[in-house]
């Protein structure tokens, strides 16, 4: 049976299931439960130890008032991290290289993005609409366009990183066989 090139980034099955469900599961078994244990075993140690310095190094650039998106920026690096290395097991799906998604993904956090944006400094936010020194005749114009790219952007966002995820898994495919 004859494979083309693309085939590989078809949303594979196994009895009628999903396996991008069991991909996107998967990394919340790496995720420490917490008990009420006076002693952890190594595992969940080692766990905290990595989840420390991962945040500690996550947070580094960040002045005090982006602490407060610590935790969703870990869980969201664990995550693609965890489905990306899982990617490298033979005969494994990056679930990554699916535009749905990175659509998934792309689409709510520039929208909450876009939405604290507004809610916090509405003129900040609105001022990257319409650069400064602008003629007056190119006013309505360049808003228009501006406004019209900026709500493209996560959809091309999402369409470059799958594209350059499908370039890379393409490349590598015709050195393997």
């Amino acid at each position: 049976m004859a494979l083309g090139f693309f085939d590989q980034f078809l949303s594979p099955t196994h009895l009628g299931i999903p396996l991008i469900l069991i991909a996107m599961v998967y990394p919340w078994i790496l995720y420490p439960s917490p008990s009420n244990r006076w002693l952890n075993n190594r595992l969940v140690t080692l766990q905290g130890q990595f989840f420390n310095r991962f945040t500690q190094q996550l947070l580094l650039p960040l002045n005090q008032g982006g602490h407060k998106w610590a935790l969703i920026l870990m869980s969201l690096m664990v995550f693609l991290l965890s489905m990306n290395m899982l990617g490298l097991l033979p005969y494994t799906f990056t679930p990554t290289t699916q535009l749905s998604l990175n659509m998934g993904f792309a689409v709510p956090f520039w929208l909450a993005t876009v939405i604290i944006g507004m809610r916090n400094q509405p003129t900040a936010a609105l001022g990257h609409l319409l650069p400064e020194g602008t003629p007056v005749l190119l006013i309505p114009v360049l808003i228009i366009i501006e406004t019209i790219s900026f709500f493209i952007r996560p959809i091309a966002l999402g369409v470059r990183l799958t594209a350059h995820l499908t370039a890379g898994h393409l490349l590598i495919q015709p050195i393997a066989t």
